[in-house]
């Protein structure tokens, strides 16, 4: 699986732009802001309508103008696939694929698998909770869409039974309807908790092998995940909360509380850890990630990355590059060195500049 070309139509800072990309790596350098990440992530919105950086249609669509299109053909098993993404200012976005518009925007997850790595992604570890749940429903959405509709519709709910709870206070009769929501919230809760604890399972043995090599055989990774509340005891858990959740006006039981603890020898990195390894158990998870992919796929997912070799040593940065080196990888930078001296394979080579790009080979 492959992308084989992409077509802009006022994205970002490009008004009209047309790449054919090289099955395997493709580098895109130049200064900063010239608009080389805009390209990595037109490519992820249009694999799983989403930024991976958390913007909203309207702020994908070129300044001054109401709508944006994107265009990508893919390749699978040798037969071409059309995507066609339809970006608007104010209304919800339109897709289709081989010119068949799709209903919900899940029937387009597992058509392309892509995995984006930042340099954002190194401090996975050290961050929030929130941006390690973040990772965990974008890997799980790409790879099972049952998942997809548990988290679109569990997310819903949270945000129903919050406004419900906010119109308690001056609409106390409508807190015979929060058991509806109680019941569905379990229910989907539930579901999270279980493909979120199966996907930990398949991964730990993945990134564990790899942590082991990277850190020169000396630490061994585990990924733990930590659950707000068990599915066992959901209902109950959430019903004694009840009075805390009138309160604070906010439901405050469930997977959207969730977090991922990361064990090194024993000790938790995210606490401990200096930022040798927490950026070195990050690398592990997503090397592991493209390795959990291809098992699941059976097929190699296309890399992204965004500027992130600059981020990491000459050991790392060799490790990287020859655990990437037989899937097509997208590429970003501010210059060639570092590829020159690793002798690293560029097959094609974009140099971008003021929203222009010009393919160089």
């Amino acid at each position: 699986m492959f992308v084989e070309s992409i077509e802009l139509l006022n994205y970002r800072n490009y008004h009209q732009l047309h790449i054919d990309f090289h099955q395997g790596t493709n580098v895109f350098y130049g200064d900063n802001a010239q608009g080389k990440t805009n390209i990595l992530e037109s490519v992820y919105v249009c694999s799983t309508t989403k930024s991976h950086r958390g913007s909203k249609d309207r702020e994908l669509i070129q300044f001054g103008e109401e709508e944006s299109h994107i265009k990508m053909v893919v390749k699978k098993d040798g037969i071409p696939c059309r995507i066609d993404m339809h970006l608007k200012k104010n209304k919800a976005k339109g897709v289709a694929v081989n010119g068949i518009p799709i209903k919900k925007a899940s029937e387009l997850f597992g058509i392309v698998n892509v995995i984006f790595f930042s340099p954002e992604d190194l401090n996975l570890i050290k961050s929030g909770p929130a941006e390690r749940r973040r990772f965990l429903d974008l890997e799980l959405c790409q790879i099972n869409r049952l998942y997809v509709h548990s988290l679109l519709q569990y997310n819903k709910v949270v945000a129903q039974r919050n406004r419900l709870l906010k119109e308690l206070e001056f609409s106390p009769s409508l807190g015979e309807t929060l058991s509806v929501w109680d019941q569905q919230l379990v229910r989907y809760g539930k579901e999270l908790i279980r493909y979120r604890f199966e996907f930990l399972e398949e991964l730990n043995p993945v990134i564990r092998t790899i942590h082991f090599h990277l850190s020169g055989k000396k630490e061994e990774l585990s990924v733990l995940y930590e659950p707000n509340v068990t599915a066992e005891e959901f209902e109950e858990t959430l019903n004694r909360s009840r009075p805390q959740e009138l309160r604070q006006k906010m439901t405050l039981t469930g997977p959207h509380r969730d977090d991922l603890n990361f064990m090194v020898n024993g000790t938790d990195i995210r606490k401990y850890g200096s930022q040798g390894q927490q950026r070195t158990a990050a690398l592990s998870l997503k090397l592991a990630e493209i390795e959990l992919v291809k098992k699941i796929i059976r097929d190699e997912p296309v890399l992204l990355l965004d500027d992130v070799l600059s981020e990491l040593d000459g050991k790392r940065q060799e490790h990287l590059l020859s655990e990437i080196s037989n899937i097509q990888t997208l590429i970003t930078c501010t210059g060639l060195d570092e590829f020159v001296e690793s002798r690293f394979r560029m097959d094609r080579v974009f140099r971008v500049e003021e929203g222009t790009v010009e393919c160089e080979d």
